[in-house]
């Protein structure tokens, strides 16, 4: 059993905070996995998620490549509780494209976040950016980098 689950039977009703540091400390140990089940298990013991446990939660996939399941939680699970993603959600998502090598997926989010009212950031834009190099799309990479200061994004290294 692991360490997340031992606290969470110690007797004591964990909150939302309880989740979102549990949930957390598993997406950073490269346990995506068990983060989306505990993430699940959150709303099995009515504990209502919120955008920072979802957060939580793509973080895990993304570090463990799991696009797919990033965006099920992104598009899914977040409309189905009713929790409104936020510029991390999505760029994390993007991030999680990227590195699965989805470039087309990766630049979707990037304009569904724009088309959400939710204004981009370096990470944002930078995880897009690399999504396309990878994907050999270097004129749409370049796009992207003008698009970026267009919007008073200052890029990074």
């Amino acid at each position: 059993m692991c360490t997340a689950c031992r606290v969470l039977q110690v007797g004591l009703s964990p909150n939302v905070i309880t989740y979102n540091s549990l949930i957390s400390a598993l997406a950073q140990g490269g346990e995506g996995e068990k983060a989306v089940a505990l993430l699940h298990a959150m709303r099995s013991a009515g504990v209502p998620p919120d955008v920072v446990s979802y957060s939580a939660a793509i973080s895990g996939c993304e570090k463990g490549g799991d696009w797919a399941r990033a965006l099920s939680l992104l598009h899914e699970d977040m409309r189905a509780a009713g929790v409104a993603p936020d510029v991390y959600c999505f760029s994390t998502a993007i991030s999680a494209c990227a590195k699965g090598g989805q470039s087309e997926q990766a630049v979707s989010l990037l304009d569904e976040m724009r088309s959400a009212g939710i204004l981009p950031n370096v990470y944002s834009f930078s995880s897009a950016i690399t999504a396309c190099a990878k994907g050999g799309q270097w004129e749409r990479a370049l796009s992207l980098l003008d698009e970026m200061s267009e919007a008073g994004v200052q890029p990074n290294e």
